[in-house]
């Protein structure tokens, strides 16, 4: 990820950026700090920047000219518009909701005011984010643009070293990040807690859990009464476990926004995915009556999981992203053996399988094989779907969410197999083998190690399957997945 700061201190900018978890990856090019002095954009020999304002008033103002000169220099002419951050008070106040949302860019741009701020000429030319770090004024935008670059740069793929730490510290699911503790074992008189110390996982989460939501409550009873909401639509969802395990899991990994609810209806966001998950047990909830009429426009995917809700839901302009499918869970928490490779016949073969992260260099033959046997083989392949199924694989590549088969031989090569992945809201998916390899449980190893490795973060596997795809459900069948009794449905 690439950020530009346009600022009058670029020293300031690059030597604050250069130590710790940000400085580590600037150096291994994670991201990258693109400083630009504005006064090099000065048209005056004293490379000024700044005059007085029209109507008066103290201090002085920074010119349009200079600051649109320096943001030209780093948006191409025949390129889309940089998202571009002006950080002033009179923003929106930064959270990490936002910094998530920002972190899905590849290029960022953020503009650092001083003196009286900036000609707003030039901020309704180039600005497309209003951003405020807190109510309170700072002498110029440096600092309240490190913080956030800082704050950004963590939720990048690569950029902590431990992949989960992203996801699991404060506002995590609306809750404060839980006490921790170090040697020495007792410190002026305190000990660590005896549970950290019991070395069972279980109890050291549940204590954790219970840490985080007594101190979120105590700390902050706004994001305690978010938890809480949540946590009472967890109640209605168990009732019917399958069926709404996408909501579950969504709340459980501390992906979910509570968007609307009345009653049993209860609307959803998964916030990684931007994929909203309704359900209702009546025909008339209020969310479902709307759906015709703003026909989606803002909503990239919604999953509905009731069947009366069809005829509604065809109405939308995008319609149906692909029939009815039921929810498959792996309800079970001990680890399954990975099957071995065989041959048709059921032999086995000479050489060895191997599951690892996807190859880049294996990203566009996934998505091609995806688009052709994936799930758009029961629809009209077109060029345009699949040039999206491929971009949608380079994300979840990115993502580390995809993991390849691999058969590596004697010399240590290895063929490119198959493969399968995790969606953004959390199902595991996207299996396919390709044509060649057919016909040796390669799906079914792929299909194991994936249920393997959600269980070892502490989730509960689950996929969801279309009614008409018979080799699929056979396969989650042999592994042990159970089926919801009603169908779910996608509206994108």
């Amino acid at each position: 990820m690439n950020f530009h700061i346009l600022t009058l201190f670029p020293d300031m900018v690059e030597q604050g950026l250069a130590n710790s978890i940000t400085g580590r990856a600037i150096k291994e090019n994670k991201i990258s700090i693109n400083a630009v002095n504005i006064r090099d954009f000065a048209n005056n020999k004293h490379r000024k920047v700044d005059d007085y304002t029209y109507g008066g008033g103290a201090g002085m103002l920074m010119q349009p000219q200079p600051v649109y000169d320096a943001w030209k220099s780093v948006q191409k002419d025949d390129a889309p518009h940089i998202r571009t951050i002006y950080v002033t008070p009179q923003g929106h106040t930064f959270n990490q909701k936002m910094a998530e949302e920002f972190a899905k860019e590849d290029e960022l741009v953020i503009l650092c005011g001083h003196y009286e701020g900036i000609d707003e000429r030039v901020l309704e030319e180039v600005v497309t984010d209003y951003v405020s770090i807190g109510d309170y004024v700072l002498t110029g935008g440096e600092l309240a643009a490190m913080v956030m670059v800082d704050t950004i740069a963590r939720l990048v793929p690569g950029v902590l070293n431990n992949e989960i730490s992203a996801e699991i510290e404060s506002f995590h699911g609306n809750l404060l990040e839980y006490p921790q503790y170090s040697r020495p074992e007792v410190w002026h008189d305190k000990p660590v807690p005896k549970v950290l110390l019991s070395g069972n996982p279980r109890e050291v989460n549940a204590w954790r859990l219970e840490q985080s939501v007594k101190r979120t409550k105590a700390r902050r009873p706004d994001l305690y009464e978010k938890y809480f909401e949540l946590q009472e639509c967890m109640q209605l969802l168990l009732e019917q476990k399958l069926l709404h395990i996408d909501m579950i899991e969504c709340i459980q990994r501390g992906g979910a926004e509570l968007i609307y609810r009345n009653g049993r209806e209860i609307l959803l966001r998964d916030k990684d995915s931007d994929v909203y998950m309704h359900t209702n047990p009546e025909e008339n909830g209020e969310f479902l009556a709307k759906l015709p009429l703003i026909k989606m426009a803002k909503i990239h995917c919604v999953v509905l999981h009731q069947e009366c809700f069809i005829p509604l839901a065809q109405a939308c302009t995008r319609g149906m992203a692909g029939g009815a499918c039921r929810q498959a869970v792996y309800t079970r928490k001990e680890k399954l053996p990975i099957s071995g490779l065989y041959r048709a016949d059921g032999k086995p073969m000479p050489n060895g399988l191997v599951i690892h992260e996807l190859r880049e260099e294996d990203v566009q033959t996934a998505g091609e094989a995806y688009a052709a046997y994936g799930y758009l083989s029961m629809q009209e392949t077109t060029e345009k779907k699949k040039e999206e199924t491929i971009a949608e694989m380079r994300e979840r590549f990115l993502d580390k969410a995809l993991f390849g088969a691999y058969i590596r031989t004697e010399d240590g090569t290895e063929s490119f197999a198959g493969f399968v992945g995790k969606h953004a809201e959390g199902s595991v998916g996207m299996l396919t083998v390709l044509p060649e390899f057919r016909g040796q449980k390669i799906a079914l190893a792929l299909e194991t190690y994936m249920i393997n490795k959600e269980l070892e973060q502490g989730f509960t596997p689950y996929g969801q399957v279309r009614e008409d795809n018979a080799a699929s459900i056979k396969l989650q069948q042999k592994v042990g997945l159970c089926f919801s009794k009603t169908p779910i449905f996608w509206v994108c």
